[in-house]
């Protein structure tokens, strides 16, 4: 999906939405959580997935890869399509079960990632927090930056996920929440804004 009124391939299965910035392990993780080597194509660039790509799961829900955002080297002009695309995206999808945003342990959030949290919360949609390659960083190293996330995020640091591409860790909890995500009727919508929920679920 190219843009945020452009062609997307039509489901009536839950979606769970992957979000985070430019090199933060997306791809990696998304392989990683499927069990599938190369199923997300990890590139060596920061910043070259310019679209939404969905990936059917078990014919059960659907795992959406959003573009990476906050690259420096990409054109603002470019950096800007992306917005009104994810945010579009996010609003609009009909069966949208939550989002899993993702978080660098060795980075201090960005403004980009407080923007984006901001319009998760205005938007409502349930959020699970992940703390991408926590195999980075020693064990008193991750401490310090869960708590510095959690002060940003407003998520106790025991709520966010750890998790790594590498080793596994964090994995099985990962997959173990989605499956919670998609199994709840998709009534979050209804209960932020009063919005009809669609009966394709």
């Amino acid at each position: 999906m190219a843009t945020a009124d452009g062609w997307r391939p039509q489901s009536t299965r839950p979606e769970v939405a992957i979000a985070g910035r430019s090199n933060v392990g997306k791809s990696s993780l998304i392989n990683r959580l499927l069990r599938r080597k190369g199923f997300a194509r990890v590139s060596h660039t920061p910043g070259r997935t310019r679209e939404i790509h969905f990936f059917g799961v078990n014919d059960a829900f659907t795992v959406v890869d959003l573009p990476g955002y906050g690259y420096a080297r990409i054109s603002k002009e470019r950096r800007a399509e992306w917005v009104p695309l994810i945010e579009g995206f996010l609003r609009a999808s009909p069966n949208l079960a939550g989002l899993v945003q993702l978080l660098d342990v060795r980075r201090e959030p960005t403004p980009e990632d407080v923007t984006m949290l901001d319009l998760l919360g205005e938007i409502g949609v349930p959020t699970l927090f992940v703390v991408t390659k926590v195999d980075k960083v020693g064990p008193r190293e991750r401490e310090a930056r869960l708590a510095a996330i959690a002060a940003v995020t407003g998520v106790e640091a025991s709520d966010l996920i750890c998790f790594s591409s590498v080793t596994g860790e964090g994995r099985d909890e990962l997959a173990g929440a989605i499956a919670e995500l998609v199994s709840r009727p998709p009534s979050w919508r209804t209960a932020v804004h009063g919005e009809p929920i669609s009966d394709k679920t």
